[in-house]
Parts: C-alpha cells; structure tokens; sequence
C-alpha cells in the first residue's frame, strides 16, 4: 500500500529533526553542516530541519552529513517506522 502525500511529509519532518539533534550534539551550526556537504547557504538544512516549504534532505545529502557528523546514517530514522499488519500486506 502506498505512502499518502502527509505521511511521506511527515517522514520528512522526523528525518529532519533527527538531522538537526544530531547536528547540534556534534556542535555544528546550520552554516558550519551547510558548508561541509557543499552548499554556501543554509537554505537547504534550515528548511529541510523544519520542512519549510517542502524541503527535505534526499538520500546524497544524508550520506554527505552522516559522513561529515561521522554516524551511521540509519541514525537520521529514528523513530520512524514502515511497519504493516498482516492483513494489510494480502
């Protein structure tokens, strides 16, 4: 069964505060992450933080910051489940 357009928004939104937890425990600004995968603003991380308009991170972005903030990359999931029951499988 497929993802519906809010649940996929919300998946965004946990990824993206996940990415910022984990950004401010390692002691990065927003700048300081911005740079170091590449971009000379922090458009993309502030707003893919917060979902603001519709930004999120794509999956070359999570590796470039899951290799900068040295964690696996799985970390920037947490809390984010795809499970289903039996019956919604048949």
């Amino acid at each position: 069964m497929p993802l519906e357009p809010e649940e996929i928004k919300e998946i965004y939104k946990q990824i993206g505060a996940n990415v910022a937890k984990i950004r401010k425990k390692n002691h990065y600004s927003q700048l300081k992450l911005s740079l170091a995968i590449g971009h000379n603003s922090v458009s993309l991380v502030s707003f893919a933080e917060i979902g603001l308009k519709g930004a999120h991170f794509n999956i070359e972005h999570l590796l470039q910051i899951a290799k900068v903030l040295e964690v696996d990359i799985c970390e920037f999931f947490d809390g984010i489940s795809f499970h289903e029951s039996k019956s919604e499988n048949k």
